[in-house]
């Protein structure tokens, strides 16, 4: 039985303006990942991909680990855009055979009359064919259990970007006040308008 789950968040955080301007911490897109989930779950793969190891999830009669591999990138804009480009789900492997994953995620600086927002929104969808065991499940309690849990994984993503992303970003402006001549940093590279 073939199934479609999605969820979608949107996030505002008002920034209180640093030492430096958020648009020159937003060049460090690599930083973001930090603040989405607990590094010890993090795996550097290259400068704009990382693997991110998720804490295991009940589905119905099933738990699920989810591994996803991000990239992450400074668009033409200056905001923020990731995606998943492989996920692997650990726990059945007759599921991780027949499981879809697209996650895309913006995150961008706005400012209007001398007030600054962190403003993003995230879109994950799975399509996965569920084993023979969930097929007598009415189709109802399998949409409202799906759609609550990649809900649920963006919940909770969304509630350590806003404690996380706001202190760090304090940090870096406190680091980059010592270090003034970091700015010059070279940023991630841009991806043409065809690799989006």
């Amino acid at each position: 039985m073939q199934a479609h789950f999605k969820a979608v968040q949107k996030i505002a955080i008002p920034i209180t303006p640093g030492a430096l301007s958020i648009g020159h911490y937003l060049r460090q897109p690599q930083r973001l990942i930090h603040a989405l989930v607990d590094p010890e779950q993090i795996t550097q793969l290259a400068p704009d991909r990382f693997r991110l190891q998720m804490r295991s999830r009940p589905f119905l009669m099933l738990t699920l680990q989810p591994t996803v591999d991000i990239q992450i990138w400074l668009n033409e804009a200056g905001a923020i855009q990731l995606r998943a480009i492989d996920c692997e789900l650990r726990g059945v492997d007759y599921i991780n055979q027949r499981f879809k994953l697209d996650l895309d995620g913006v995150l961008a600086a706005y400012t209007r009359e001398n007030r600054t927002e962190l403003r993003g929104t995230a879109h994950l969808r799975v399509d996965v064919h569920l084993p023979p065991a969930l097929w007598m499940t009415p189709r109802s309690i399998l949409h409202t259990t799906g759609n609550s849990l990649l809900k649920g994984i963006l919940t909770t993503v969304k509630q350590r970007l806003v404690q996380q992303i706001v202190q760090d970003y304090q940090l870096w402006c406190q680091a980059m006040g010592e270090q003034p001549d970091s700015l010059s940093s070279p940023s991630l590279p841009v991806p043409d308008a065809s690799s989006l």
